[in-house]
């Protein structure tokens, strides 16, 4: 092909016309080889061993990147819509995590930050160390990355746990909604304080990465976009009842959308409860919502939560895998504007299988 990994830079068009919410006669597709658990894809990662502490000294990024040249290669092969870059070890490391002190412990298929109770005199001195060891890491592989990519593929920021996910760290999940209740107004501090310092990672390190095609870039989803992008995550936001979102990280999120004029949040379905609360913050540009493959509902009780989205004029990433009859329901039921389908798929052979469906 003309353009390594398939990245002909005339797909950001598609990628314009899909945050501008342009007509379409179909959505933006991208097929993917990659599973949702990263560590099976790097030989680097399958070495560490389970059930012990990871520490910056294990992540080594030239062990990375053959894998990473490999997986890129995909789209060399599978002829989609879409532009393919990395972040920082894909998602397998949770950067702020360790930057803000806690232990990374290796699951099998994962690596989590471990949650701990800590006292609020050591919560109101959390901040972000450029000098942390587990920060210069992470800009020491981004470095990495640009001097592999050498502009043939983008490179963006690592996928962060947001400002509600860190209060469960640093408190414990449970704990942390007690304090809300509790001691509201240093738990609300120390929600404040989680999201300064996730804006300020998110900009420190795009101060060291390159456009690409004059655009930014969101890695976790193949997501380029004409503005600055960030990526917001309110995973623990499930334990919230709408009136405690509302309350507590509602204006967390607007702060973080209003600053970024690309900015989309990560959802999973354990969080559609609250999606209208999340669909008032105006200045979310995006809603990437997952198709959970474990534990979360059939997609037809989804779709009405996708038409939602749409019905407050929001672009919308649904990312996962599908069944032939799942790709028939979601080109039935919603508008090609602003629709990203991120699938995941298992060869080359079901992709093809799908591509008509699709309208491609």
């Amino acid at each position: 092909m003309p353009f390594p990994f398939g990245n002909d830079p005339q797909k950001t068009e598609g990628y314009r016309r899909f945050w501008s919410l342009t007509e379409a006669k179909r959505p933006l597709v991208g097929f993917t080889l990659r599973g949702f658990f990263p560590m099976e894809e790097y030989a680097a990662t399958r070495a560490w061993p389970p059930d012990t502490d990871l520490t910056p000294e294990m992540v080594v990024p030239a062990e990375f990147l053959p894998d990473e040249e490999r997986l890129l290669r995909e789209g060399e092969l599978l002829g989609d819509d879409i532009i393919r870059g990395d972040m920082p070890a894909a998602a397998v490391i949770p950067w702020l995590s360790g930057m803000l002190g806690s232990r990374l412990r290796i699951l099998p298929g994962n690596v989590l930050g471990e949650e701990r109770l800590r006292p609020w005199e050591e919560i109101e001195q959390l901040r972000l160390d450029r000098q942390h060891p587990w920060f210069t890491k992470y800009v020491e592989f981004a470095q990495a990355l640009v001097r592999h990519a050498d502009g043939r593929y983008p490179v963006s920021h690592g996928a962060f746990v947001g400002p509600c996910d860190i209060l469960g760290e640093v408190r414990g999940h449970t704990q942390s909604i007690l304090d809300i209740m509790e001691e509201p107004e240093r738990a609300q501090a120390a929600l404040w304080r989680a999201t300064h310092i996730f804006e300020e990672v998110t900009t420190e390190i795009w101060k060291r990465l390159p456009l690409f095609a004059g655009g930014y870039y969101d890695g976790m989803y193949h997501l380029w976009s004409p503005g600055p992008i960030i990526r917001i995550q309110e995973d623990a936001s499930g334990l919230y009842s709408p009136a405690l979102y509302r309350k507590c990280l509602q204006p967390l999120d607007r702060y973080l959308a209003q600053r970024f004029s690309s900015a989309f949040i990560h959802l999973h379905s354990t969080s559609m409860f609250i999606l209208d609360a999340f669909l008032e913050i105006e200045e979310l540009r995006c809603l990437q919502i997952n198709n959970d493959a474990i534990g979360g509902p059939p997609l037809p009780r989804m779709v009405p939560y996708f038409r939602m989205v749409q019905a407050a004029r929001r672009s919308l990433v649904i990312r996962g895998r599908f069944t032939p009859d799942e790709i028939r329901l979601l080109m039935d039921s919603l508008d090609p504007r602003g629709l990203y389908l991120l699938i995941l798929v298992q060869d080359l052979r079901e992709a093809e299988r799908l591509r008509p469906l699709l309208g491609m």
